[in-house]
């Protein structure tokens, strides 16, 4: 499983870290939160995208933080990496890297345009990462 994780590592895209559960715990948390914030539909589509895309990025954070990698500043990995992390294929993380790339665009180019049915897939997308990571057993307390 962590072969390929092991092969990022050698070319500097990931690097190994021993899991931190009070780390772990706190994207959980914060991603929960965040996915539950998302469904007010008071809020605007960009901010519910914002939030749901936030949580998406925690989720699979933690996914490989639990495995004891971390990205050298290279974001879209955590969802392209969703194969060896929680063996969800690419219906999910296609999902997830697509709406990493609106994303980046609103960022860095004023451009985000999304609308009810990429929130909606995005939201779908994250709450099968949260149902994933959450059926896995409890990272033991002494790493």
């Amino acid at each position: 499983m962590t072969a390929k994780l092991d092969n990022l590592v050698k070319i500097n895209s990931l690097k190994k870290e021993p899991p931190n559960l009070e780390e772990y715990g706190g994207l959980i948390n914060a991603a929960e939160s965040s996915l539950e914030d998302a469904h007010n539909e008071s809020l605007s589509l960009v901010s519910r995208f914002t939030l749901a895309y936030g949580a998406s990025f925690k989720f699979c954070l933690a996914a490989l933080r639990r495995l004891g990698y971390r990205s050298n500043n290279k974001r879209h990995l955590v969802f392209q990496m969703l194969p060896e992390t929680l063996a969800l294929g690419p219906e999910i993380w296609r999902i997830l890297d697509d709406c990493h790339e609106k994303r980046n665009l609103g960022e860095y180019e004023g451009v985000l345009e999304v609308n009810e049915q990429t929130l909606k897939d995005l939201i779908a997308a994250t709450r099968r990462v949260a149902d994933e990571l959450m059926a896995l057993p409890p990272i033991p307390a002494d790493t």
